[in-house]
């Protein structure tokens, strides 16, 4: 039996059952939760960089962006306020548009 250990989508459970398959899984607290958002981050990104199609990349940015929302929410926080803070940022220090590339800074 494989063992997985992270967290999954909501509907899993359902899909693996109409399989006929029988599985093992529990509710994650808040902090676990938090963890393991970050873990499935980390494997999505990982996922980002390695897909070679255009819609694999933009199966993986919507898989980053559910992550998001799921992360803004167990925090209270609205995507406008996120949105918010990113304008802030991107007024101060400029967003990625013009596709600058650092090589080297002097001291």
């Amino acid at each position: 039996m494989p063992v997985y250990n992270k967290l999954i989508r909501d509907k899993i459970p359902d899909i693996i059952r109409k399989e006929g398959k029988k599985f093992n899984i529990r509710t994650l607290n808040d902090i676990e939760y938090e963890n393991e958002l970050l873990k499935k981050f980390i494997e999505e990104c990982q996922e980002l960089v390695h897909a070679k199609k255009e819609n694999e990349k933009l199966e993986e940015l919507a898989d980053i962006f559910e992550l998001m929302y799921a992360f803004l929410d167990l925090k209270n926080i609205s995507i406008s306020q996120l949105d918010e803070l990113r304008k802030q940022k991107s007024t101060k220090r400029g967003g990625f548009s013009n596709k600058v590339f650092l090589i080297d800074v002097e001291d």
